[in-house]
Parts: structure tokens; C-alpha cells; sequence
């Protein structure tokens, strides 16, 4: 038995790093964009940090229809977090407005 254990241990870590933590299915995950209350705090920069990382944090939760338009509003967020400013260009704003669009189609 005391060989046993740590085998079955050792499988569940590596199951669970190799995995990821399950994702939800997709009325998980828009019931869950749905109650999403994030508010961020601080200078626009600040709150470009914080949005791109809380877009990370879901996109790493929720199904994979929604991850990918969340993963690419993250990756908006940080090149806004990166300016001076924290100021969003034109390009930008349409990048993140046809991922949300892209968010809405899947959570009708």
C-alpha cells in the first residue's frame, strides 16, 4: 500500500499539471460572464493591467468557444497596458468590440 500511494499521487499531479484545471461548458461560462462583477482600480494604465489579467484569469476558465476571443482581449490589454497612457487606439477599440461581438454570438 505504501507503494501504491505515491504512485497514485504522483499520477494525479501529473494528470492535474499536464490537464489544467477543467474548463466549463458554455452556458457555464456566459452564466459566468454574465455575473462577472471585475472593477478596476487606479490609473487607466493600472486598470489596462488589471482588465488584461482578469481576461486571462477567465479566458484559462471558461470553454473554449469563449477562451479564444478572451485570450485576444487580454493580449489587446496588455499592449494597452504597455503605452504611457493606458489609452486604447481606434485599432484597438475594433479589435476588442468584434471580440466581444464574437462573445455575444456564443452567449445568445
Amino acid at each position: 500500500m505504501k507503494k501504491l500511494l505515491p504512485a497514485v499521487v504522483i499520477a494525479g499531479l501529473l494528470l492535474a499539471g499536464c490537464a489544467g484545471s477543467p474548463k466549463m461548458s458554455v452556458d457555464e461560462s456566459c452564466k459566468f460572464l454574465q455575473g462577472d462583477t471585475f472593477k478596476p482600480t487606479g490609473s487607466q494604465v493600472q486598470q489596462a493591467d488589471q482588465i488584461a489579467k482578469h481576461y486571462q484569469e477567465v479566458a484559462d476558465k471558461v470553454a473554449p468557444e469563449l477562451a479564444d476571443p478572451i485570450q485576444k482581449m487580454a493580449d489587446v490589454m496588455k499592449k494597452v497596458a504597455g503605452t504611457s497612457l493606458g489609452d486604447k487606439s481606434a485599432e484597438q477599440l475594433t479589435e476588442l468590440k468584434n471580440q466581444n461581438n464574437r462573445i455575444g454570438e456564443v452567449c445568445k
